[in-house]
């Protein structure tokens, strides 16, 4: 699905991606950790368009979308999460994932005019589908608060509910238990394994809660000092001596706390 290949992002004199050479398979739930600095969410936002690299190519499906814009990204099916979630916090829950959609009715002058019962009909649909998506979410009892009020667990829901609301072929999760508690991290977790299995999702997903990352990834890829360290199972991971200098920088004798 997607293909990195030495891939560099510098600013200035500091390499945060330093020649990362990976690839995705299509249909898999592929972690991707390291410690903090490693280059993990700058690598995320060379692949979906929000930073261009400085040297390196990206492909997704056979195709070359190096520098290609986000929205262009988007229509492609690549879509990204990020760290903190970004709601239109004023609108409800329905309302945020009915805005995902492009290219709606509503967006144009002389259908505001002229088209008023196809607006209506299109909003039916997609507050319908939005409902659906919650629902999929376990969090339909939601669909009326304000989005800017529910917790900070339920807005990553939100996040990853958008991703529904159009024909996904791959999410990049960044961070999405962070600030969340177990219960609704479980919650997430049981989506994305639902998408995948059921719907065909494509994730990537950085995350330092390395029992959520055994629960639901396979394989795993550990980046350092913006390179690609090591990639398996975790199990293999964890007990890759690279993998344990780079988190601990002292060696075996500590194997036994990575992932703590």
């Amino acid at each position: 699905m997607i293909v990195v290949k030495d891939v560099h992002k510098h600013f200035g004199g500091f390499h945060a991606v330093d020649g990362a050479t990976l690839s995705i398979a299509e249909k898999s739930i592929t972690g991707l950790i390291g410690p903090n600095g490693a280059g993990k969410t700058t690598l995320f936002n060379v692949i979906a368009g929000v930073l261009k690299p400085t040297s390196g190519s990206v492909s997704m499906a056979g195709e070359d979308i190096t520098g290609l814009e986000p929205h262009e990204l988007f229509h492609k099916g690549l879509l990204r999460t990020f760290q903190i979630a970004h709601e239109f916090s004023s609108m409800t829950c329905r309302e945020n994932l009915m805005m995902v959609p492009g290219a709606q009715s509503g967006e144009t002058l002389w259908n505001t005019w002229f088209g008023r019962k196809r607006i209506a009909n299109e909003e039916r649909a997609l507050a319908a589908k939005a409902d659906e998506v919650l629902e999929f979410l376990t969090v339909q009892h939601l669909a009326d608060h304000k989005a800017g009020q529910i917790s900070g667990g339920q807005k990553k829901l939100l996040e990853l509910g958008r991703t529904m609301m159009v024909d996904a072929k791959i999410v990049f999760l960044d961070e999405v238990g962070a600030g969340v508690n177990r219960t609704l991290l479980n919650t997430i977790g049981d989506a994305i394994l639902r998408l995948n299995q059921e719907r065909g999702y494509t994730f990537v997903v950085i995350e330092h809660d390395m029992d959520f990352i055994g629960r639901i990834c396979d394989p795993v890829i550990c980046m350092a000092e913006g390179k690609v360290l090591a990639e398996g199972t975790l199990a293999e991971i964890k007990a890759n001596e690279q993998v344990i200098e780079a988190y601990l920088g002292t060696g075996l004798k500590n194997k036994e706390q990575v992932g703590a």
